[in-house]
């Protein structure tokens, strides 16, 4: 369970296989339009973690890395009740995909990859999405999952409305990455003083 407001993060880190003679086995390389190592989904349910982490695991992968996203009970000083979603499926599995693609070319040693969104309500302290990957080391997997789930509520046709306790009205939510209409850069790295 996600503390308040929060997010759960996990990170499982092994040795990895080897030769028998201390060396590490290389994996075998999928192609990028291999969708045998996606879980993509878009439905009213997540898959379950445990489903998420066996996909995942990997005799060559020393790390798996997963983000879920929480549904937390404020916004700006308003009770949030539940969060409700809508989505155009066909569309929405189909960009996901192409964003496991890219994720594996930009990240080329990460062997499989998740991603799955909710459609419908999801109640305070439930998931509503669901990324990560499984690489040989951590870095990289942490570094694609956090690619996933920018890249995931930057373009994916998602739509998000908060719902309020009380009288107060529902909002129609934009996700940080876009701004007015324009898929924005979120975070931008500071150049090094030197």
């Amino acid at each position: 369970m996600a503390p308040p407001g929060g997010s759960i993060v996990s990170l499982s880190v092994g040795s990895g296989p080897s030769d028998g003679k201390g060396e590490k086995r290389k994996r075998p390389t999928a192609p990028g339009d291999d969708e045998s190592s996606f879980l993509v989904r878009v439905s009213d349910t997540l898959p379950p973690l445990d489903e998420v982490q066996a996909f995942l695991s990997s005799p060559g992968c020393g790390a798996i890395s997963t983000f879920a996203g929480i549904t937390r009970d404020n916004f700006a000083g308003k009770t949030v009740t539940r969060l409700s979603y809508e989505g155009y499926t066909p569309m929405a599995v189909k960009e996901m995909k192409n964003m496991c693609r890219e994720a594996k070319a930009k990240y080329p040693t990460v062997d499989k990859l998740v991603a799955a969104h909710i459609l419908g309500d999801c109640p305070v302290g439930q998931a509503s999405v669901i990324v990560g990957c499984s690489s040989p080391h951590r870095r990289e997997a942490i570094r694609c999952t956090e690619y996933l789930i920018d890249e995931l509520k930057g373009r994916v046709p998602i739509w998000k409305k908060e719902v309020y306790e009380g009288d107060e009205e529902s909002v129609w939510k934009e996700n940080v990455e876009w701004h007015e209409g324009k898929r924005r850069r979120v975070m931008v790295k500071e150049k090094e003083k030197g």
